[in-house]
Protein backbone atom coordinates (compact mmCIF):
# COMPACT_ATOMS: atom_id res chain seq x y z
CA UNK A 1 0.00 0.00 0.00
CA UNK A 2 3.10 2.20 0.00
CA UNK A 3 2.26 5.25 -2.02
CA UNK A 4 5.21 4.48 -4.52
CA UNK A 5 3.97 1.45 -5.01
CA UNK A 6 7.30 -1.17 -6.56
CA UNK A 7 9.51 2.42 -6.30
CA UNK A 8 11.56 3.50 -2.88
CA UNK A 9 10.81 6.74 -1.45
CA UNK A 10 14.38 7.65 -2.06
CA UNK A 11 13.70 7.39 -5.60
CA UNK A 12 11.50 10.37 -5.44
CA UNK A 13 14.51 12.63 -4.24
CA UNK A 14 15.79 14.60 -7.78
CA UNK A 15 18.96 13.90 -9.71
CA UNK A 16 21.75 16.01 -8.81
CA UNK A 17 23.37 15.70 -12.15
CA UNK A 18 20.38 16.25 -13.52
CA UNK A 19 21.13 19.47 -15.77
CA UNK A 20 17.27 20.41 -14.77
CA UNK A 21 17.02 20.99 -11.26
CA UNK A 22 13.81 21.39 -9.37
CA UNK A 23 12.50 24.42 -8.03
CA UNK A 24 13.55 25.90 -5.04
CA UNK A 25 10.65 27.58 -3.45
CA UNK A 26 7.03 28.53 -4.41
CA UNK A 27 4.90 26.37 -6.76
CA UNK A 28 6.70 24.54 -9.56
CA UNK A 29 6.21 21.60 -11.65
CA UNK A 30 9.26 19.25 -11.92
CA UNK A 31 9.46 15.61 -13.77
CA UNK A 32 12.48 13.58 -12.28
CA UNK A 33 14.98 11.87 -14.38
CA UNK A 34 13.42 8.70 -14.57
CA UNK A 35 10.18 9.53 -15.90
CA UNK A 36 8.04 7.60 -13.55
CA UNK A 37 7.19 10.75 -11.06
CA UNK A 38 5.82 13.66 -11.78
CA UNK A 39 5.21 16.63 -9.44
CA UNK A 40 3.18 19.78 -9.24
CA UNK A 41 3.14 21.73 -6.55
CA UNK A 42 4.60 23.75 -3.04
CA UNK A 43 8.26 24.02 -2.91
CA UNK A 44 10.36 25.00 -0.11
CA UNK A 45 14.33 24.56 0.06
CA UNK A 46 14.73 22.37 -2.95
CA UNK A 47 12.11 20.12 -1.48
CA UNK A 48 8.02 19.09 -1.75
CA UNK A 49 6.69 21.45 0.93
CA UNK A 50 3.17 22.57 1.35
CA UNK A 51 0.50 20.86 -0.72
CA UNK A 52 1.04 19.11 -4.11
CA UNK A 53 0.16 16.47 -6.12
CA UNK A 54 2.75 14.26 -6.84
CA UNK A 55 1.38 11.33 -10.12
CA UNK A 56 3.06 8.08 -11.29
CA UNK A 57 3.41 6.73 -15.11
CA UNK A 58 1.22 3.80 -14.27
CA UNK A 59 -1.75 6.09 -13.44
CA UNK A 60 -1.34 5.99 -9.37
CA UNK A 61 -1.37 9.60 -8.07
CA UNK A 62 -0.80 11.16 -4.60
CA UNK A 63 -2.46 14.26 -3.82
CA UNK A 64 -2.32 16.24 -0.37
CA UNK A 65 0.31 17.18 2.40
CA UNK A 66 4.57 17.14 1.85
CA UNK A 67 6.83 17.89 4.45
CA UNK A 68 10.37 18.13 3.91
CA UNK A 69 10.02 16.05 0.49
CA UNK A 70 8.15 13.11 1.85
CA UNK A 71 4.16 12.92 2.02
CA UNK A 72 3.35 13.22 5.52
CA UNK A 73 -0.02 14.69 6.29
CA UNK A 74 -3.54 14.69 5.42
CA UNK A 75 -3.75 13.46 1.70
CA UNK A 76 -5.96 11.12 -0.88
CA UNK A 77 -4.03 8.31 -3.10
CA UNK A 78 -5.39 5.96 -5.66
CA UNK A 79 -3.56 2.87 -6.75
CA UNK A 80 -3.75 2.04 -10.14
CA UNK A 81 -3.13 -1.38 -9.89
CA UNK A 82 -5.64 -2.57 -7.87
CA UNK A 83 -8.28 0.41 -8.23
CA UNK A 84 -8.55 0.71 -4.34
CA UNK A 85 -8.11 4.53 -3.09
CA UNK A 86 -7.56 6.32 0.85
CA UNK A 87 -8.42 9.75 2.11
CA UNK A 88 -6.67 10.22 5.15
CA UNK A 89 -3.32 10.38 7.30
CA UNK A 90 -0.15 9.81 5.50
CA UNK A 91 3.31 9.33 7.62
CA UNK A 92 6.71 8.91 5.38
CA UNK A 93 4.35 7.89 2.39
CA UNK A 94 2.27 5.11 3.58
CA UNK A 95 -1.49 5.61 5.21
CA UNK A 96 -1.14 5.72 8.98
CA UNK A 97 -3.17 7.38 11.63
CA UNK A 98 -7.05 7.75 10.87
CA UNK A 99 -8.88 7.42 7.52
CA UNK A 100 -10.75 5.54 4.87
CA UNK A 101 -10.18 2.89 2.74
CA UNK A 102 -12.23 2.31 -0.48
CA UNK A 103 -11.98 -1.13 -2.46
CA UNK A 104 -12.59 -1.58 -5.88
CA UNK A 105 -14.13 -5.07 -5.51
CA UNK A 106 -16.32 -3.71 -2.96
CA UNK A 107 -16.45 -2.32 0.52
CA UNK A 108 -14.57 0.24 2.36
CA UNK A 109 -12.75 0.47 5.94
CA UNK A 110 -12.84 3.28 8.18
CA UNK A 111 -10.56 3.39 11.37
CA UNK A 112 -6.80 3.41 12.49
CA UNK A 113 -4.19 1.86 10.09
CA UNK A 114 -0.21 1.38 10.55
CA UNK A 115 2.49 0.92 7.95
CA UNK A 116 -0.67 1.05 5.42
CA UNK A 117 -2.02 -2.03 7.43
CA UNK A 118 -5.79 -2.00 9.71
CA UNK A 119 -4.77 -1.77 13.02
CA UNK A 120 -6.40 -0.14 16.02
CA UNK A 121 -10.24 0.32 16.16
CA UNK A 122 -12.22 0.14 12.79
CA UNK A 123 -15.40 -0.49 11.16
CA UNK A 124 -14.99 -2.65 8.04
CA UNK A 125 -17.51 -3.97 5.49
CA UNK A 126 -17.32 -5.90 3.02
CA UNK A 127 -18.08 -6.90 -1.44
CA UNK A 128 -20.79 -9.03 0.15
CA UNK A 129 -22.26 -6.34 2.58
CA UNK A 130 -21.04 -7.94 5.91
CA UNK A 131 -20.35 -5.64 8.75
CA UNK A 132 -17.26 -5.93 10.74
CA UNK A 133 -16.71 -2.79 14.14
CA UNK A 134 -13.80 -3.30 16.59
CA UNK A 135 -10.25 -4.56 16.85
CA UNK A 136 -7.72 -4.86 14.32
CA UNK A 137 -4.24 -6.28 13.84
CA UNK A 138 -2.40 -6.74 10.98
CA UNK A 139 -5.02 -5.90 8.29
CA UNK A 140 -6.78 -8.80 10.58
CA UNK A 141 -10.00 -9.04 12.91
CA UNK A 142 -8.29 -9.20 16.40
CA UNK A 143 -9.47 -8.44 19.90
CA UNK A 144 -12.99 -7.54 20.52
CA UNK A 145 -15.63 -7.47 17.90
CA UNK A 146 -19.10 -7.38 16.47
CA UNK A 147 -20.09 -8.89 13.48
CA UNK A 148 -22.95 -9.06 10.98
CA UNK A 149 -22.64 -11.38 7.99
CA UNK A 150 -25.13 -11.43 4.97
CA UNK A 151 -27.35 -13.97 6.18
CA UNK A 152 -28.23 -12.13 9.18
CA UNK A 153 -26.46 -13.67 12.03
CA UNK A 154 -24.41 -11.39 14.28
CA UNK A 155 -21.56 -12.65 16.86
CA UNK A 156 -20.13 -10.17 19.58
CA UNK A 157 -16.90 -11.61 21.15
CA UNK A 158 -13.10 -12.67 20.91
CA UNK A 159 -11.28 -12.85 17.32
CA UNK A 160 -7.95 -14.32 16.43
CA UNK A 161 -6.42 -13.55 13.30
CA UNK A 162 -10.01 -13.21 11.39
CA UNK A 163 -11.34 -16.36 13.36
CA UNK A 164 -13.56 -16.68 16.39
CA UNK A 165 -12.13 -17.94 19.28
CA UNK A 166 -12.23 -16.83 22.94
CA UNK A 167 -15.19 -16.01 24.27
CA UNK A 168 -18.74 -15.13 21.84
CA UNK A 169 -22.10 -14.68 21.79
CA UNK A 170 -23.77 -15.56 18.07
CA UNK A 171 -27.34 -14.75 17.47
CA UNK A 172 -28.76 -16.28 14.69
CA UNK A 173 -31.49 -15.05 12.05
CA UNK A 174 -33.52 -17.87 12.30
CA UNK A 175 -33.87 -16.72 16.19
CA UNK A 176 -30.94 -19.69 17.68
CA UNK A 177 -28.60 -18.54 19.96
CA UNK A 178 -25.13 -19.48 21.16
CA UNK A 179 -22.78 -18.56 24.00
CA UNK A 180 -19.41 -19.56 25.31
CA UNK A 181 -16.33 -20.67 23.66
CA UNK A 182 -15.13 -20.54 20.11
CA UNK A 183 -11.94 -22.04 18.72
CA UNK A 184 -10.59 -21.74 14.89
CA UNK A 185 -14.04 -20.06 13.78
CA UNK A 186 -16.27 -22.93 15.48
CA UNK A 187 -18.10 -23.27 18.91
CA UNK A 188 -15.50 -25.65 20.99
CA UNK A 189 -15.20 -25.79 24.92
CA UNK A 190 -18.03 -25.09 27.45
CA UNK A 191 -21.07 -23.43 26.17
CA UNK A 192 -25.19 -22.91 25.99
CA UNK A 193 -26.92 -23.24 22.70
CA UNK A 194 -30.71 -22.79 22.19
CA UNK A 195 -32.18 -23.97 19.14
CA UNK A 196 -34.99 -22.08 17.08
CA UNK A 197 -36.79 -25.31 17.87
CA UNK A 198 -36.81 -24.79 21.38
CA UNK A 199 -34.02 -27.65 22.31
CA UNK A 200 -31.82 -26.68 24.59
CA UNK A 201 -28.17 -28.29 25.14
CA UNK A 202 -25.59 -26.90 27.64
CA UNK A 203 -21.93 -28.45 28.13
CA UNK A 204 -18.70 -29.75 26.12
CA UNK A 205 -18.81 -28.73 22.62
CA UNK A 206 -15.86 -30.14 19.98
CA UNK A 207 -15.29 -28.99 16.88
CA UNK A 208 -18.40 -27.42 16.40
CA UNK A 209 -21.21 -30.08 18.09
CA UNK A 210 -21.86 -31.14 21.20
CA UNK A 211 -19.84 -33.24 23.03
CA UNK A 212 -22.27 -35.41 24.44
CA UNK A 213 -25.56 -34.92 22.19
CA UNK A 214 -28.11 -37.33 22.36
CA UNK A 215 -28.26 -40.59 19.82
CA UNK A 216 -31.08 -42.37 20.43
CA UNK A 217 -34.47 -42.34 22.45
CA UNK A 218 -34.86 -45.33 25.16
CA UNK A 219 -37.99 -46.42 26.83
CA UNK A 220 -36.47 -47.60 30.83
CA UNK A 221 -38.13 -50.73 32.13
CA UNK A 222 -38.60 -54.69 31.02
CA UNK A 223 -38.00 -55.74 27.64
CA UNK A 224 -41.10 -56.84 27.04
CA UNK A 225 -44.19 -54.04 29.04
CA UNK A 226 -47.12 -56.51 30.90
CA UNK A 227 -50.31 -54.50 31.61
CA UNK A 228 -53.60 -55.24 32.14
CA UNK A 229 -56.61 -54.21 30.07
CA UNK A 230 -58.32 -51.18 31.04
CA UNK A 231 -55.55 -50.50 33.69
CA UNK A 232 -53.33 -47.13 32.51
CA UNK A 233 -49.60 -47.44 32.58
CA UNK A 234 -46.38 -44.67 32.24
CA UNK A 235 -43.33 -45.14 30.24
CA UNK A 236 -40.32 -43.43 31.34
CA UNK A 237 -37.88 -42.09 28.62
CA UNK A 238 -34.36 -41.02 28.17
CA UNK A 239 -32.62 -39.85 25.52
CA UNK A 240 -29.12 -41.31 25.47
CA UNK A 241 -25.47 -40.77 23.92
CA UNK A 242 -24.03 -43.47 21.48
CA UNK A 243 -22.53 -44.87 24.48
CA UNK A 244 -25.66 -45.55 26.06
CA UNK A 245 -24.82 -42.88 29.03
CA UNK A 246 -28.18 -40.41 29.77
CA UNK A 247 -28.17 -37.31 27.65
CA UNK A 248 -28.89 -34.96 30.52
CA UNK A 249 -27.46 -32.09 28.80
CA UNK A 250 -30.32 -31.44 26.51
CA UNK A 251 -33.79 -29.89 26.39
CA UNK A 252 -36.58 -28.98 24.98
CA UNK A 253 -37.14 -31.92 22.21
CA UNK A 254 -40.59 -32.45 21.16
CA UNK A 255 -41.12 -36.57 21.67
CA UNK A 256 -44.86 -38.03 20.09
CA UNK A 257 -46.47 -41.49 21.37
CA UNK A 258 -48.70 -43.51 19.14
CA UNK A 259 -49.30 -47.18 18.94
CA UNK A 260 -49.80 -50.12 17.33
CA UNK A 261 -51.28 -53.29 17.36
CA UNK A 262 -49.71 -56.91 15.83
CA UNK A 263 -50.59 -57.56 12.50
CA UNK A 264 -51.45 -61.51 12.12
CA UNK A 265 -53.44 -62.71 9.12
CA UNK A 266 -55.72 -65.57 8.52
CA UNK A 267 -55.36 -68.58 8.81
CA UNK A 268 -52.65 -67.65 11.50
CA UNK A 269 -53.18 -68.44 14.81
CA UNK A 270 -51.99 -67.83 18.41
CA UNK A 271 -53.05 -67.70 21.89
CA UNK A 272 -53.31 -63.91 21.73
CA UNK A 273 -55.87 -61.47 20.04
CA UNK A 274 -55.15 -60.91 16.75
CA UNK A 275 -57.16 -58.59 13.76
CA UNK A 276 -58.80 -58.85 10.64
CA UNK A 277 -58.82 -55.80 8.79
CA UNK A 278 -61.73 -54.54 6.24
CA UNK A 279 -60.96 -55.10 2.37
CA UNK A 280 -60.85 -51.11 2.27
CA UNK A 281 -58.50 -50.42 4.95
CA UNK A 282 -55.59 -49.61 2.66
CA UNK A 283 -53.17 -49.00 6.04
CA UNK A 284 -49.49 -50.34 5.22
CA UNK A 285 -48.06 -52.12 8.06
CA UNK A 286 -45.76 -50.93 9.76
CA UNK A 287 -42.23 -53.22 10.64
CA UNK A 288 -41.02 -53.57 14.11
CA UNK A 289 -37.77 -54.93 15.35
CA UNK A 290 -39.45 -57.61 17.51
CA UNK A 291 -39.86 -59.41 14.41
CA UNK A 292 -43.23 -58.77 13.47
CA UNK A 293 -45.64 -55.78 12.05
CA UNK A 294 -47.88 -54.04 13.48
CA UNK A 295 -51.04 -51.53 12.32
CA UNK A 296 -51.96 -48.32 14.14
CA UNK A 297 -53.98 -48.24 17.21
CA UNK A 298 -55.82 -45.55 19.34
CA UNK A 299 -54.17 -44.38 22.36
CA UNK A 300 -55.89 -42.66 25.10
CA UNK A 301 -53.85 -39.82 26.41
CA UNK A 302 -54.86 -37.66 29.34
CA UNK A 303 -55.41 -34.13 28.11
CA UNK A 304 -54.31 -32.50 30.97
CA UNK A 305 -50.98 -34.48 30.89
CA UNK A 306 -49.91 -32.97 27.72
CA UNK A 307 -51.12 -29.67 27.96
CA UNK A 308 -48.64 -26.40 28.69
CA UNK A 309 -48.87 -25.70 32.90
CA UNK A 310 -51.69 -23.13 33.64
CA UNK A 311 -53.81 -24.39 30.38
CA UNK A 312 -57.75 -25.19 31.66
CA UNK A 313 -59.53 -28.28 31.24
CA UNK A 314 -63.02 -29.22 31.60
CA UNK A 315 -62.57 -32.32 33.47
CA UNK A 316 -59.14 -33.81 35.50
CA UNK A 317 -58.86 -36.55 32.93
CA UNK A 318 -60.24 -35.24 29.43
CA UNK A 319 -59.19 -38.51 27.07
CA UNK A 320 -58.16 -38.02 23.61
CA UNK A 321 -58.22 -41.25 21.52
CA UNK A 322 -55.35 -40.91 18.60
CA UNK A 323 -56.29 -42.53 15.50
CA UNK A 324 -54.53 -43.72 12.57
CA UNK A 325 -53.32 -40.41 11.28
CA UNK A 326 -52.58 -39.10 14.34
CA UNK A 327 -50.61 -42.02 15.70
CA UNK A 328 -48.65 -42.78 12.54
CA UNK A 329 -44.67 -42.75 13.73
CA UNK A 330 -42.20 -39.97 11.79
CA UNK A 331 -39.68 -41.85 11.02
CA UNK A 332 -37.81 -39.69 8.40
CA UNK A 333 -34.27 -37.71 10.21
CA UNK A 334 -35.09 -34.48 8.50
CA UNK A 335 -33.30 -32.00 6.61
CA UNK A 336 -30.47 -29.52 7.03
CA UNK A 337 -28.91 -26.96 4.79
CA UNK A 338 -25.87 -24.60 6.31
CA UNK A 339 -24.58 -21.30 5.36
CA UNK A 340 -21.38 -21.06 3.06
CA UNK A 341 -20.21 -17.75 4.36
CA UNK A 342 -20.70 -18.49 7.99
CA UNK A 343 -19.76 -22.09 9.49
CA UNK A 344 -22.41 -22.73 12.14
CA UNK A 345 -24.58 -25.59 12.77
CA UNK A 346 -27.99 -23.93 14.02
CA UNK A 347 -29.72 -22.77 10.65
CA UNK A 348 -33.11 -23.88 10.20
CA UNK A 349 -36.84 -22.09 10.08
CA UNK A 350 -38.88 -21.89 12.67
CA UNK A 351 -41.95 -23.71 13.27
CA UNK A 352 -44.95 -24.45 15.75
CA UNK A 353 -44.44 -26.97 18.16
CA UNK A 354 -46.64 -30.32 17.55
CA UNK A 355 -50.10 -31.14 18.83
CA UNK A 356 -49.57 -31.20 23.12
CA UNK A 357 -51.62 -33.39 23.95
CA UNK A 358 -49.68 -36.61 22.20
CA UNK A 359 -46.53 -34.95 23.25
CA UNK A 360 -44.06 -34.61 25.76
CA UNK A 361 -40.93 -32.15 26.34
CA UNK A 362 -37.64 -33.48 27.33
CA UNK A 363 -35.95 -32.11 30.56
CA UNK A 364 -32.46 -33.20 31.03
CA UNK A 365 -32.77 -35.76 28.65
CA UNK A 366 -35.63 -37.41 29.98
CA UNK A 367 -39.43 -37.32 29.42
CA UNK A 368 -42.32 -39.43 31.44
CA UNK A 369 -45.72 -40.21 29.48
CA UNK A 370 -48.60 -40.51 31.97
CA UNK A 371 -51.58 -42.86 32.30
CA UNK A 372 -51.71 -43.80 28.70
CA UNK A 373 -54.57 -46.34 27.84
CA UNK A 374 -55.18 -48.60 24.54
CA UNK A 375 -58.88 -48.08 23.88
CA UNK A 376 -61.30 -50.36 22.02
CA UNK A 377 -60.51 -51.36 18.44
CA UNK A 378 -61.46 -48.90 15.81
CA UNK A 379 -64.24 -49.26 13.12
CA UNK A 380 -62.58 -50.80 10.42
CA UNK A 381 -60.40 -53.78 12.39
CA UNK A 382 -62.37 -56.83 13.15
CA UNK A 383 -61.04 -58.39 16.44
CA UNK A 384 -61.14 -62.37 17.09
CA UNK A 385 -60.18 -64.35 19.46
CA UNK A 386 -59.46 -67.05 20.87
CA UNK A 387 -61.74 -69.23 23.95
CA UNK A 388 -59.46 -70.10 26.86
CA UNK A 389 -61.74 -72.93 26.89
CA UNK A 390 -60.69 -74.00 23.72
CA UNK A 391 -56.89 -73.68 23.89
CA UNK A 392 -57.05 -75.95 26.75
CA UNK A 393 -58.91 -78.49 24.78
CA UNK A 394 -56.29 -78.15 22.45
CA UNK A 395 -53.73 -78.11 24.53
CA UNK A 396 -55.00 -81.36 25.84
CA UNK A 397 -54.89 -83.09 22.56
CA UNK A 398 -51.44 -85.07 20.89
CA UNK A 399 -49.59 -82.50 18.95
CA UNK A 400 -49.60 -84.62 16.04
CA UNK A 401 -53.36 -84.58 15.63
CA UNK A 402 -53.88 -80.87 16.21
CA UNK A 403 -56.05 -78.71 14.48
CA UNK A 404 -55.95 -74.61 15.11
CA UNK A 405 -58.73 -73.75 17.94
CA UNK A 406 -62.23 -72.11 16.27
CA UNK A 407 -62.33 -68.42 15.87
CA UNK A 408 -65.29 -66.85 17.46
CA UNK A 409 -66.28 -63.11 16.60
CA UNK A 410 -66.83 -60.37 18.52
CA UNK A 411 -70.53 -59.84 19.62
CA UNK A 412 -70.16 -57.41 17.05
CA UNK A 413 -70.26 -59.74 14.10
CA UNK A 414 -72.93 -62.39 15.43
CA UNK A 415 -75.71 -62.63 12.75
CA UNK A 416 -78.89 -60.85 13.22
CA UNK A 417 -80.79 -62.66 15.82
CA UNK A 418 -78.59 -64.85 17.23
CA UNK A 419 -78.01 -65.12 21.03
CA UNK A 420 -74.90 -65.17 22.32
CA UNK A 421 -73.80 -68.03 24.51
CA UNK A 422 -70.94 -68.22 27.38
CA UNK A 423 -68.73 -68.57 25.81
CA UNK A 424 -68.92 -65.32 23.47
CA UNK A 425 -66.67 -62.54 24.10
CA UNK A 426 -68.64 -59.27 25.70
CA UNK A 427 -67.25 -55.73 23.69
CA UNK A 428 -64.69 -54.04 25.51
CA UNK A 429 -64.19 -50.80 26.06
CA UNK A 430 -60.15 -51.50 26.25
CA UNK A 431 -57.81 -53.17 24.38
CA UNK A 432 -58.20 -56.87 23.94
CA UNK A 433 -55.44 -59.29 25.25
CA UNK A 434 -52.18 -59.46 22.74
CA UNK A 435 -49.47 -58.17 21.54
CA UNK A 436 -48.96 -54.61 20.95
CA UNK A 437 -46.53 -52.06 20.26
CA UNK A 438 -45.63 -47.97 21.44
CA UNK A 439 -44.12 -46.22 19.45
CA UNK A 440 -42.28 -42.67 20.47
CA UNK A 441 -40.68 -40.26 18.02
CA UNK A 442 -38.64 -37.00 17.66
CA UNK A 443 -40.92 -34.49 16.18
CA UNK A 444 -39.26 -31.62 16.85
CA UNK A 445 -39.24 -28.94 14.59
CA UNK A 446 -37.33 -27.41 12.95
CA UNK A 447 -35.16 -30.53 13.56
CA UNK A 448 -32.43 -29.92 16.02
CA UNK A 449 -29.17 -29.27 13.96
CA UNK A 450 -30.56 -31.02 10.93
CA UNK A 451 -31.39 -34.34 12.65
CA UNK A 452 -34.19 -35.96 14.23
CA UNK A 453 -33.63 -38.61 16.50
CA UNK A 454 -34.74 -42.25 14.89
CA UNK A 455 -38.14 -43.48 16.27
CA UNK A 456 -37.47 -46.20 18.89
CA UNK A 457 -40.40 -48.99 19.51
CA UNK A 458 -41.89 -50.59 23.24
CA UNK A 459 -43.07 -53.89 22.96
CA UNK A 460 -46.49 -54.21 25.14
CA UNK A 461 -48.40 -57.45 26.35
CA UNK A 462 -52.02 -56.95 26.94
CA UNK A 463 -52.97 -59.89 29.84
CA UNK A 464 -56.41 -60.03 31.06
CA UNK A 465 -57.50 -58.26 33.94
CA UNK A 466 -56.71 -60.13 37.26
CA UNK A 467 -54.23 -62.33 35.96
CA UNK A 468 -51.49 -62.75 37.73
CA UNK A 469 -48.90 -64.51 35.28
CA UNK A 470 -48.84 -64.20 31.43
CA UNK A 471 -50.71 -65.82 29.52
CA UNK A 472 -50.52 -69.66 29.12
CA UNK A 473 -48.71 -70.41 25.83
CA UNK A 474 -49.65 -73.83 24.28
CA UNK A 475 -46.83 -75.88 22.97
CA UNK A 476 -45.57 -74.95 19.59
CA UNK A 477 -47.76 -71.59 19.34
CA UNK A 478 -44.86 -69.74 21.49
CA UNK A 479 -43.40 -68.37 17.76
CA UNK A 480 -46.42 -66.51 18.04
CA UNK A 481 -45.27 -64.38 20.85
CA UNK A 482 -41.90 -63.88 19.76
Amino acid sequence: MAATGDRTLASLQPDRHSPRLPPRDGYGVYVYPNSFFRYEGEWKGGKKHGHGKLLFKDGSYYEGEFVDGEITGEGHQHWAWSGNTYSGQFVLGEPQGHGIMKYKAGGHYEGELFHGLREGQGFLEDQDGQVYQGSFHANKRHGRGQMIFKNGDKYEGDWVRDQRQGHGVLCCADGSTYEGQWHSDVFSGLGRLAHCSGVTYCGMFINGHPAAQAKKIVVLGPEVLEVFQDSPFTLHVQLQQEDGEAAKSESGRILKISAGVRYVQLPEYSEVSFFKMDEDHTETPIQTPFGFQCISYPLSIPMSRGLEPGTPVESARADILFSKTDSEPMLDSGAFCGQDDTPNILTARRHEPCCPVACQRVEQGCAKFVDLLLGPPPPGIQPFLFMPSMLEKTSNRPQSGQSPPEVVPTVQELPKGTRPDRTTVEPSTAAYIGEYVVMICDVTTPPFLGHRLPTTFKHVRVLAKGDNQRPHVPEGHQEALS
